[in-house]
């Protein structure tokens, strides 16, 4: 097994973990800054250390396509290559053959994807899949090459199967390893039974960790937490667990109350890059010309320079005069604050708080 973890304290289902990896400690709850094609956008890697993040998120499809992984291994490696220290996650490319639905073929034997950049095909099967991650990229943490579903998903049941048949050969084809860690992926839309029956299977596999995947993918906010409810009781108590793609502060704290471990998305910097900024009230549009004249940070206890040491009023600025300083300030302040707010999740966990926090960042968020 190449990750131990430690479960530390629970407050109502939500948990407070440890996660131990050859490349450092992941303190649970978690959430993973996305860095698609190794680099969280418009942040450098210290920044992303400073904001409080112990792990970041890679993709192999995109590294696969460019800069291909084999040239990343030959360069030492996606940490090397990157420069990032720390733990990383990959994911399978399972969430590309839903989101590039139109640009791949989709057999038993795995996926052919055509190029988004230049037409060229791609295969990627469970086998290679698990090549690229953790033998060319050297991932902390692989996942298991599935299928992402859409929503409404009117074959789920065959697309749940065929994630568990890709999740045994993505198994075999990791074998065991000391150092690294394979996680397997519960499908099967917005049915009960569905997950229950893919869950059991997945286990009866054994991996050292199990994400619920198939999520935010247009099925809403409270469909998504009910999925997350009926599934977790059938997830190992002593396995992190980690839902793949979500989302805004509501989605994490949800999840959390649901006891879920691990999450990641886009969000933070893709909101950045548009001049919206996550607070503890809500989010904000920097663009709005109330903000012209405001000379007040978005969070002047932030420990966070961003956050903290330029006014509002100098972001609507940048972001009016078309300043590449603008998106990645704001990137680094929204990557600061959802390491914030796990950070506080695990404080209220620790002090069994956390049905308070709860309570008074839903009644924030509403209004």
């Amino acid at each position: 097994m190449g990750l131990s973890f430690d479960l530390l304290k629970t407050d109502g289902r939500a948990r407070l973990g440890r996660i131990q990896t050859a490349h450092g400690v992941i303190n649970t709850p978690a959430f993973m800054p996305v860095g698609t094609a190794g680099t969280v956008k418009a942040l450098y890697t210290d920044q992303v250390r400073q904001s409080g993040a112990d792990i970041v998120l890679g993709n192999t499809y995109h590294l696969m396509l460019r800069p291909g992984a084999e040239r990343v291994s030959k360069l030492g490696g996606l940490h090397e290559f990157m420069q990032w220290p720390h733990p990383i996650l990959t994911d399978s490319g399972g969430f590309q053959v839903w989101s590039l639905s139109q640009l791949r073929k989709l057999t038993e034997d795995g996926v052919t994807f055509q190029s988004h950049i230049d037409g060229s095909k791609y295969q990627l099967t469970p086998e290679r899949s698990i090549e690229i991650q953790a033998d060319l990229l050297g991932a902390d943490i692989s996942m298991q090459l599935d299928e992402c579903t859409p929503y409404p998903c009117p074959e789920a049941q065959a697309s749940m199967e065929l994630s568990v048949r890709w999740a045994k050969r993505s198994k075999d084809a990791f074998g065991e390893r000391s150092s690294q860690s394979l996680f397997g992926i519960v499908q099967g839309s917005v049915l009960p039974n569905l997950r229950e029956a893919s869950a059991k299977a997945l286990i009866d596999i054994g991996f050292d960790g199990y994400a619920i995947g198939g999520l935010a993918v247009g099925e809403g906010h409270d469909k998504m937490v009910e999925v997350i409810d009926f599934t977790e009781p059938h997830l190992p108590q002593t396995k992190p667990r980690y839902v793949m793609g979500i989302g805004k502060p509501i989605d994490l704290l949800e999840a959390v109350a649901h006891g879920v471990d691990m999450f990641d998305c886009v969000l933070p910097t893709r909101s950045g890059r548009h001049g919206q900024a996550w607070t503890w009230d809500g989010p904000i549009n920097i663009k709005n010309a109330r903000f012209i004249d405001d000379n007040t940070p978005i969070d002047p206890l932030s420990d966070c320079p961003a956050s903290r040491d330029y006014s509002k009023a100098y972001l609507n600025h940048l972001f009016k005069a078309g300043e590449y300083l603008g998106p990645m300030l704001l990137s680094w302040h929204n990557t600061a604050f959802f390491q914030a707010l796990t950070k506080r999740m695990r404080e209220a966990i620790s002090a069994g708080t956390f049905s308070a926090l709860r309570s008074e960042l839903r009644a924030k968020w509403a209004s």
